[in-house]
């Protein structure tokens, strides 16, 4: 069942590259969330260079929603789709275009995506969603500002409680200038890592997220994205690979990368929450949208 997807998927695909766009229903989104972010599967076969049998399976979720009002009501969600593969990013660009084409991305008022700034997500979103607003995600960014403060202040809890709120403060005030200079102050205070820092070494974890927040300055203004009712967190994409990763992620299942290829297409379809979904596990063809 599963290899028989794959196959009407690729044909799709291929059909994509071509030119032809998939059929779609012609009523207008207010708002398309496109969210992106990888899990992990173990197979059965040990990468040689790494020695290690877990692989990245790559997560696309696409949500209509109602936005909010910019103060008191919050977006609201309306009806989420999912697609994942085990294919490099290339691959999941082409299918990640597929399906919003699907959900009507040309028929939609506003398009954005939220993300964690994977590092793969960003030349991904620029080839195939360029000219859409692209979003950091709040709540991942201000785990980075408290993995800095407990960095700075490792021995004293009331000091990286301080810290914390200090920097995450000025995240959601969107005051990103200030921001960006109080990290890298922090981080001369500290000096430049050494050659054989541990990753964990406070010098390290300040160095590298002066590097994160400049790559993703542009992605962190979150008083417009509020202002303008759009989720600024994104826990669906987040909730979508721990739901995929309850089905091929058991401590004891090693899995070919065809056979979680083929798992996943089917768990794709069995999460998605749109009519095609529907139809396809009553066993009745859909409607196809009028031309």
């Amino acid at each position: 069942m599963g290899r028989t997807l794959l196959e009407a998927r690729a044909q799709e695909m291929r059909a994509l590259e071509k030119g032809y766009l998939p059929s779609c229903k012609q009523n207008e989104h207010a708002l398309l969330v496109i969210g992106m972010d990888g899990g992990r599967v173990q197979t059965r076969e040990k990468d040689q260079q790494t020695g290690s049998r877990w692989k990245e399976d790559k997560v696309l979720t696409i949500t209509s929603c109602l936005k909010g009002d910019g103060q008191e009501r919050a977006p609201q969600k309306l009806l989420s789709t999912c697609v994942a593969t085990m294919a490099e990013a290339a691959v999941f660009g082409v299918l990640a275009r597929l399906e919003a084409e699907k959900r009507g991305i040309r028929q939609a008022v506003e398009v954005i995506g939220i993300h964690d700034g994977g590092n793969w997500i960003d030349p991904l979103w620029e080839e195939h969603f360029g000219c859409h607003v692209r979003i950091l995600d709040y709540y991942h960014a201000a785990e980075h500002l408290n993995d800095v403060a407990k960095a700075v202040h490792a021995s004293d809890p009331q000091a990286v409680k301080r810290l914390a709120d200090e920097l995450v403060g000025l995240l959601w005030e969107g005051k990103t200038d200030l921001l960006l200079g109080r990290l890298r102050e922090l981080s001369a205070q500290a000096g430049p890592p050494l050659e054989n820092d541990l990753p964990s070494h406070p010098r390290k974890i300040l160095a590298n997220n002066v590097v994160y927040f400049e790559k993703h300055q542009g992605q962190m203004d979150y008083p417009a994205y509020r202002a303008r009712g759009w989720p600024i967190g994104s826990g669906i994409t987040e909730s979508g690979v721990k739901v995929f990763g309850k089905r091929v992620k058991g401590t004891e299942q090693f899995w070919s990368v065809e056979g979680a290829e083929a798992i996943l297409a089917l768990r794709s379809k069995w999460l998605s929450e749109d009519e095609e979904s529907q139809h396809y596990w009553l066993g009745v063809p859909p409607v196809k949208a009028a031309a």
